[in-house]
């Protein structure tokens, strides 16, 4: 078991290491991608992924989420924000183009 573990960590090391680099060298300046296009993606979905991508940066609302037990209440709060019918257009009067 602590073998196919190691082989495993050992895997995904070496992926970690390679993709990104595979990435930049199929999308030459299409977009941001690399390590954080795939942190952006991964930790707060699709959307925020495109968007960083696309040249947008993620909010800070978007950040706090990855802070244990605190990032339920920013959840909570964009929750709130979109029952209001808040769309991206309104967040980016209200926050800028740079994020929205």
């Amino acid at each position: 078991m602590k073998k196919w573990m190691a082989g495993l960590m050992v895997a995904l090391f070496v992926l970690m290491a390679v993709a990104p680099a595979a990435d930049a060298a199929a999308s030459k300046g299409k977009g941001r991608g690399g390590f954080m296009g795939f942190i952006a993606g991964c930790c707060f979905g699709i959307r925020a992924g495109n968007a960083y991508n696309d040249g947008k940066e993620l909010h800070f609302r978007e950040w706090c989420t990855l802070i244990p037990y605190v990032g339920i209440v920013f959840n909570i709060w964009s929750g709130i924000d979109c029952s209001k019918g808040m769309t991206t257009s309104d967040l980016s009067a209200k926050y800028g183009a740079t994020y929205y």
